[in-house]
């Protein structure tokens, strides 16, 4: 029977309107999104209000005078991390993600009061490391992934990307006027609160968890390490992570280079970072809608691929400039936003619904030891080679990455998928 154009036109009104619906959040997902994202946010402001001001000032200290020890401080926190994403991303398939959640605030929270109490340098390394030990990414992650559905969840993930980005744009501006009064050990006093306040979140705020949970069969690490999707995904966030923190080793002294006081960084990055996330929201939410997810993720790592190519001309010219600087981030953090958004989004599709956990658990693992690697080798590239042949390494690396994720298949969206309820 020919259908009549009429009704062709009711049915095209009626797939739109389900398709709208479809890709918009439902309540409890709004919920699970912000409440989550605000986790993350509590954290990582505590941990990056220490980062501007932590050199100079762990300097104070007894035992200040090693930099390889202050190093160790620094960089100690992204292994102990490391180390324990994936136990803690497996105990939460186990026992839940809420509980682990709770559990690994409270550790991070009992590591930032031994940083403030720390006596000397030393004791703030121990602290900086059981800090690192309450790593919950993959328990929040998972459970974020757990209370959302296909459709929306690279929307979700992107709050949490946000979350993350202004509060690292906040900490440039408000740590050096908080160390001043409080010091070093008022900064930890702070961050154990911020994450307090997260366990606050978590119990009051944060919805149930899904039901299904409690049956299923449970994840295992030869499981999740035989997918290459997961595989090139776990490749990818070890290098985008390991060459963010290698070029900022360079960075801010190309700035001071360019006549820019580094009390005043915070006016190149904050709004390089609030533009950027408006770039993302025209740009990679629209487009993963048409199914071009995979074409925009591929032109995000070519992107800043590039930009590693531009600091590296704007280093070797010895006379960089503030705006040449202030556009190559910008370009950066577009690039960097996108990534943070959709490959989280996308190793929870991949990843089997019972080991969720144990994917996001060696998902963020690489991520942290890319933090690790990438502070670890840029310093030592910067003495080696110098600011320009770091940048030339970090483009080479971005673009083995480009050709490794090459093959790669957007997930399959599920757009009927029904969020849990709330609890």
């Amino acid at each position: 029977m020919l259908e009549s154009p009429v009704l062709s036109k009711v049915n095209a009104l009626f797939e739109g309107k389900s398709a709208v619906v479809a890709s918009t959040m439902t309540p409890v997902e709004r919920r699970a999104s912000l409440s989550l994202a605000s986790i993350f946010a509590l954290r990582m402001l505590g941990l990056f209000l220490i980062l501007p001001v932590f050199a100079l000032e762990a300097g104070k200290y007894p035992g200040g005078d090693d930099p390889a020890l202050i190093g160790l401080a620094m960089g100690i926190y992204g292994l102990t991390q490391a180390l324990l994403q994936f136990p803690f991303g497996l105990a939460s398939d186990r026992l839940g993600r809420k509980r682990v959640i709770v559990f690994g605030l409270a550790v991070f929270a009992a590591g930032s009061l031994v940083a403030a109490w720390a006596p000397s340098l030393t004791w703030l390394a121990i602290g900086r490391a059981v800090q690192g030990a309450g790593a919950i990414s993959a328990a929040v992650t998972a459970l974020l992934a757990d209370q959302t559905r296909d459709v929306v969840r690279t929307k979700s993930m992107a709050l949490v990307g946000a979350s993350i980005g202004l509060m690292f744009a906040l900490s440039l501006v408000a740590a050096p006027l908080l160390v001043a009064p409080i010091g070093l050990a008022g900064l930890f006093v702070l961050t154990a609160g911020l994450a307090l306040a997260g366990v606050a979140v978590v119990i009051w705020w944060v919805p149930a968890e899904p039901l299904q949970h409690k049956n299923m069969p449970r994840g295992r690490l030869l499981e999740v390490l035989r997918l290459p999707a997961l595989l090139r995904l776990n490749f990818g966030v070890f290098v985008l992570h390991a060459v963010q923190l290698a070029m900022w080793m360079a960075v801010p002294a190309l700035l001071v280079q360019a006549g820019l006081p580094h009390e005043h960084h915070w006016w190149v990055y904050l709004p390089a970072v609030l533009a950027s996330f408006l770039v993302m929201g025209l740009t990679l939410f629209p487009l993963e809608k048409r199914g071009h997810l995979r074409a925009v993720f591929l032109s995000a790592v070519g992107l800043i691929a590039l930009v590693q190519v531009g600091f590296g001309v704007v280093a070797a010219s010895g006379a960089p400039s503030v705006s040449a600087l202030a556009v190559l981030l910008f370009v950066f953090f577009c690039g960097f936003n996108v990534l943070e958004a959709s490959q989280p989004s996308m190793a929870s599709r991949v990843a089997p619904a019972h080991a969720r956990g144990a994917a996001m658990g060696v998902y963020n693992t690489l991520q942290s030891l890319g933090l690790f690697a990438g502070g670890v080798m840029g310093g030592w590239l910067v003495k080696q080679v110098g600011a320009p042949g770091l940048f030339a390494v970090c483009a080479g690396v971005m673009l083995l990455w480009l050709l490794v994720a090459w093959p790669m298949r957007a997930p399959v969206v599920n757009a009927s998928g029904l969020a849990p309820k709330a609890g």
